[in-house]
């Protein structure tokens, strides 16, 4: 008689659903954490519990209880009775360095609610957070949005120009291209590449700020517009669309996609750079927790996989195209063609 493989198999194991069940305990003891001002106040050495709630005006108990939480999360190094800055949160949680994630935080702050209402988007359709609140509508989440996707765009950027070469290529659209962070970097990288950056009047404004401080204003213009209808104008020999498809439904990026090539010049470079999930949909699996994100936050927010975008990038026309992964632990592709 053949053995039973079910037998064979040791019993399943509870404790990643149990940490499943748990985790927003952590984020949210972290994002609490950076709304607070815990980091920056403990950016300078550490502090006790006592000296922590004075300055900023918390219960004394709690927040010992929940100073030992960010500890044990290795967020703070505790000593005795005082607590510090982890090496980690030093670099990452301190508003003072330049690898600060502070910004990107604020807006996973603002995320967190929206979150809680899953179950109702999933129920009526609609997304829990209107777009229009952080694309313009309201002045505070606009700026933690745009502000948070420079922050990101620093680290993700770095990637990128390290798998995308604009050869002698010399004017850049940038499409939806938030801060303009990424056209920044490229024009940084590639002396006499020029970059035009069509984004929403809301978003424009506060990455004219980012480009100002950061100095790139002479390299990166903003143009005002919606890229759903706006002309792309004409005689770019290179078009970047970064994040982009992860709002729009498959029609659409097709749309976008033969509007890219009707800007570009024969041999212009198309590039598309988003995260994107494997061909099934499932994995990585943050790309598909990411596609929740997207689908609460935007009216065709979702995932697409790089293998589909190549695809409509053929039907569109362009040559060469093909796919590369961001260097780890990026999560992110990039989609390349080149303009018939």
């Amino acid at each position: 008689m053949a053995a039973d493989p079910d037998k064979a198999m040791p019993p399943p194991d509870p404790s990643g659903i149990m940490a499943l069940s748990t985790a927003y305990w952590g984020s949210q003891t972290l994002i609490t954490a950076n709304r607070l001002g815990i980091f920056d106040l403990l950016a300078d050495g550490a502090k006790s519990a006592a000296e922590i709630a004075g300055e900023l005006g918390l219960d004394a108990r709690m927040t010992g209880l929940f100073l030992n939480a960010l500890a044990g999360l290795g967020l703070l190094d505790k000593a005795g009775e005082t607590y510090a800055n982890s090496r980690a949160s030093q670099v990452f949680l301190n508003s003072a360095s330049p690898a600060s994630m502070q910004n990107s935080l604020r807006f996973m702050d603002d995320l967190y609610a929206t979150w809680g209402d899953l179950e109702r988007s999933l129920r009526s359709g609609e997304p829990a957070k209107t777009a229009e609140s952080y694309l313009g509508g309201d002045e505070t989440q606009t700026r933690h949005f745009v502000y948070s996707m420079h922050d990101r765009a620093l680290a993700i950027g770095r990637g990128l120009v390290e798998v995308v070469d604009p050869g002698e290529r010399r004017r850049l659209l940038d499409v939806g291209g938030g801060p303009g962070t990424f056209s920044a970097l490229l024009t940084e990288r590639h002396p006499g590449l020029s970059a035009d950056v069509l984004e929403l009047e809301g978003v424009a404004k506060v990455a004219e700020q980012i480009l100002a401080e950061t100095g790139a204003a002479e390299r990166v213009r903003m143009i005002r517009g919606d890229y759903h209808t706006s002309d792309f104008g004409s005689a770019y020999d290179m078009v970047l669309m970064s994040g982009m498809f992860h709002r729009e439904t498959p029609a659409n990026c097709r749309r976008l996609l033969a509007k890219a090539a009707d800007c570009l010049e024969p041999g212009g470079l198309l590039v598309v750079s988003d995260v994107f999930a494997d061909e099934d949909g499932t994995t990585p699996a943050f790309s598909a927790l990411f596609g929740i994100t997207m689908m609460l936050t935007a009216p065709d927010g979702g995932m697409h996989a790089d293998a589909d975008v190549a695809r409509w990038m053929s039907d569109a026309g362009f040559a060469e195209v093909g796919s590369r992964p961001f260097p780890p632990p990026m999560p992110h592709r990039v989609v390349t063609g080149i303009r018939r």
